[in-house]
């Protein structure tokens, strides 16, 4: 196998996850934020095209190019459908089905949709859940997650149950400095001169150059992490 064959797989592989880069954005954040039934299908046939557009030479590159905007277009539509109508969505995406009612489990809707018993103690599980007995509502999103509603004598306790007093609305966490950089849209955004935060990093007996992360932390305070933490051991211990 000469060189350009190797280009020419190099070249199609980078145009392929720059290709899919693109229509992921374009169909938007809900592609990968649920794996739906929808997002499932689509996952595996834009792994195949682009596995066929990476290595696939026999295929012109215009069949691929032809292919993805079809699948593009398909996609969006979906999308769209599911936005604009609920039987649509219930069809394209799934629908979530109860698999504990007032505590007990429901037998048929786990054999509908295959779901075992070992799947549902195991997703209790990932939810600090290890006693059936605490669970009133347990339901199987169509993401494949297991939404729960505690019994009341399990839930936690809050604030309002104890009659305390609420404390002030916190702010987000500001970054100010990552890898390295300073944040300079974060700081014009919220007001934040250069010139205090290069004070504050000043004032611990540090300069920028050694400050790896930084952040304003909802109650206020400055966070710092330097690039040489002087740790003991810094690897990990078997």
């Amino acid at each position: 196998m000469n060189m350009h064959v190797y280009i020419d797989i190099m070249a199609r592989t980078v145009s392929a996850l720059l290709a899919f880069l693109l229509i992921a954005r374009f169909l938007g954040k809900q592609t990968v934020s649920n794996m739906t039934f929808h997002d499932f299908v689509s996952g595996i046939t834009m792994g195949a095209i682009a596995a066929n557009f990476a290595f696939n030479e026999k295929i012109p590159i215009m069949h691929f190019v032809t292919c993805l905007i079809i699948f593009t277009i398909i996609s969006f539509v979906f999308s769209w459908m599911s936005l604009k109508s609920h039987r649509a969505r219930k069809w394209i995406s799934g629908t979530p089905t109860v698999v504990i009612d007032q505590g007990k489990i429901m037998e048929e809707n786990m054999k509908t949709i295959k779901y075992t018993l070992d799947s549902l103690t195991q997703s209790l599980r990932e939810k600090d859940i290890f006693n059936l007995e605490e669970v009133e509502y347990a339901i199987l999103e169509p993401n494949g997650k297991i939404s729960v509603k505690k019994k009341p004598e399990y839930q936690n306790v809050t604030r309002k149950d104890l009659n305390l007093p609420f404390p002030p609305t916190s702010a987000f966490p500001i970054e100010l400095i990552m890898d390295g950089q300073i944040m300079e849209k974060n700081l014009k955004e919220n007001g934040i001169k250069r010139e205090w935060l290069v004070n504050q990093i000043h004032g611990n007996g540090k300069n920028i150059t050694d400050v790896f992360y930084a952040v304003k932390a909802s109650n206020g305070r400055l966070v710092f992490d330097y690039y040489q933490d002087h740790l003991s051991s810094p690897i990990d211990q078997e």
